[in-house]
């Protein structure tokens, strides 16, 4: 009798420990550390220069690009690979502000010369978002992607706890030109680490950062599939961003769990920005507890997503992902209606705890959905959808919440934008898909 031996799958390399990630990780830590410390910079010289309109000017139009050309970044990282479109835009953004800071070594900051960096830095974040958030699943194995948000939660804290402080020493020490030498620095730090990150090539592809659009798009595998198997689909055409874009589009709406997914984070993204952000300044202004005030509940609201990008990192893990991802969302949607009937800066803090303790979980089990349900061929613009959501379509809630909570007070809308969130929870449970929705292995 001859034994058969059963090959056996090399355990997988936790994420905290794999060195391609700790690189990356590295990276996007140096690169929002770096934002912050620009946005700083950019806040400070603009109040310099003008006046509060024209600051709020200068901040505002720097969205305007990132929102236009958001889903156009997606294209542009399925085409060309996520990596090279990181490492170009970070590149970018530093050749930028560092050049900024130079000119203002023989000059003061013109008002004009602000608005064009916020155009042209909105612009290039626009190509960088999608990109670095179609890169984890290209570094890792899928079951390591939970611990790999979990991560760059913890990250995206530590350069909101760091970020602020450094660019406010900078100014403090040199002005803004100190401050966006350092961002420019800090951008410049992360691109040897990219360079260093190797990506996982895509399935029945060599070259990763290859791709021939004119042979490997997947608009026109779909339209070869689609076409009847005794035709001969004859020459195909060269894909177009605009074929590109829609496919993807058309891509994410059909999926069974994508779709859904992509729609929960519209709806909670609308509850959620306006008062986590502008109404905790009314909020705070109306009770009198100041800005000392409002600190201590951000504060509060950092250390509970902090705990919750922690708990993914150390566990790797969650058990009925889409069904956890609904109800924190849901828990903690009511903590954010709480939030304004606190009646003491102390509770409103521990509330702030638990907005982002489970707001935080529930969004970084959604984008570890996101990205483990996605093709890598299509994720670029899949995460152009949901960041577009985030960071562009969303913060134009902002002049409502301050109209309503100026109108109505900060109750009425606390508790209308918990429903927002509420109800984007219970599209959740209301898809069986997403609700069974798991996390791999």
């Amino acid at each position: 009798m001859t034994a058969t031996l059963t090959p056996t799958r090399a355990p997988e390399r936790p994420a905290h420990r794999d060195g391609n990630v700790l690189r990356w990780l590295g990276a996007y830590t140096a690169s929002m550390i770096g934002d912050s410390v620009y946005f700083m910079a950019l806040a400070w010289a603009a109040t310099r220069t003008g006046s509060a309109a024209q600051t709020g000017l200068v901040l505002a139009l720097g969205s305007i690009p990132r929102a236009v050309l958001m889903l156009g970044g997606g294209v542009v990282a399925d085409r060309f690979g996520p990596r090279r479109v990181v490492i170009g835009s970070d590149a970018a953004r530093c050749v930028v502000v560092l050049g900024l800071a130079g000119t203002l070594v023989f000059t003061s900051p013109a008002l004009w010369m602000l608005i064009v960096v916020a155009l042209v830095f909105g612009a290039v974040d626009a190509l960088f978002l999608p990109a670095v958030g179609a890169l984890p699943p290209r570094i890792s194995v899928p079951g390591q992607l939970a611990r790999i948000q979990g991560l760059r939660g913890l990250a995206t804290r530590v350069a909101n706890v760091a970020g602020a402080p450094l660019g406010g020493a900078a100014v403090a020490i040199g002005g803004p030109r100190l401050a966006f030498a350092a961002a420019g620095m800090l951008f410049a730090v992360s691109l040897p680490l990219l360079i260093a990150v190797r990506i996982r090539p895509l399935p029945e592809q060599k070259n990763p950062e290859e791709k021939n659009p004119e042979r490997d798009s997947p608009a026109q595998d779909s339209a070869e599939q689609d076409a009847p198997a005794h035709e001969d689909p004859g020459p195909r055409p060269p894909a177009t961003a605009w074929r590109e874009l829609t496919d993807g589009l058309r891509y994410a709406r059909r999926h069974p769990l994508l779709g859904p997914l992509l729609l929960v984070i519209a709806i909670s993204e609308l509850g959620f920005v306006g008062p986590l952000n502008l109404g905790l300044i009314l909020l705070a202004e109306q009770r009198g507890w100041g800005a000392a005030g409002m600190g201590w509940i951000v504060a509060g609201f950092g250390t509970g997503a902090g705990a919750a990008a922690l708990l993914l990192a150390v566990r790797g893990r969650v058990p009925r992902a889409g069904l956890v991802m609904c109800l924190t969302a849901m828990v903690g949607a009511v903590a954010i209606g709480a939030l304004a009937y606190a009646p003491s800066v102390a509770l409103a803090a521990v509330t702030g705890v638990l907005v982002g303790l489970f707001a935080g979980l529930a969004g970084s089990l959604c984008a570890a959905l996101v990205q483990t349900a996605a093709d890598p061929s299509y994720l670029g613009r899949v995460t152009s959808v949901s960041t577009l959501f985030t960071h562009a379509v969303s913060p134009l809630s902002y002049p409502v919440t301050g109209a309503a909570v100026a109108a109505w007070g900060a109750g009425p809308v606390f508790v209308t934008s918990a429903g927002l969130c509420v109800a984007g929870g219970a599209v959740g449970l209301a898809v069986t898909t997403l609700r069974r929705a798991e996390l791999p292995r």
